[in-house]
């Protein structure tokens, strides 16, 4: 089996994706709200805290969003907001997309992730 396979994750959760069982999604497509216990937070050095990552689903997350890893967020696949404008995250839905300064700056985002809400709440 190739490397490729064994690491493929989900864009949602961030988990590994097992053939045949999925990933760690739930069945009603909602993000976990809670982290497996196995799974540690690393420290995110490539991105500040306020930074906007915005997945290829068209979700907004911030750094450190505890079903992410830095390692996840890369271009071509993702965009990234470094220094948002104040407000940016409150106003954030389809009639203010955030859309990507850096990565791929083709991303919008329009809705964010309710992990990473329920963090700055």
């Amino acid at each position: 089996m190739s490397n490729a396979v064994q690491d493929e994750r989900c864009e949602e959760c961030g988990s590994r994706i097992v053939i045949g069982l999925g990933c760690d999604c739930p069945p009603d497509s909602r993000l976990p709200t809670t982290r497996p216990a196995s799974q540690t937070r690393e420290e995110w050095r490539r991105f500040p805290a306020d930074t906007v990552l915005i997945s290829p689903t068209q979700y907004a997350h911030r750094s450190g969003c505890p079903h992410l890893t830095e390692e996840l967020v890369k271009p071509p696949r993702w965009g990234w907001i470094p220094d948002p404008a104040p407000g940016l995250w409150d106003r954030l839905g389809i009639s203010h997309p955030a859309v990507a300064t850096q990565g791929n700056t083709a991303r919008r985002a329009i809705k964010r992730c309710p992990d990473c809400e329920a963090a700055l709440s």
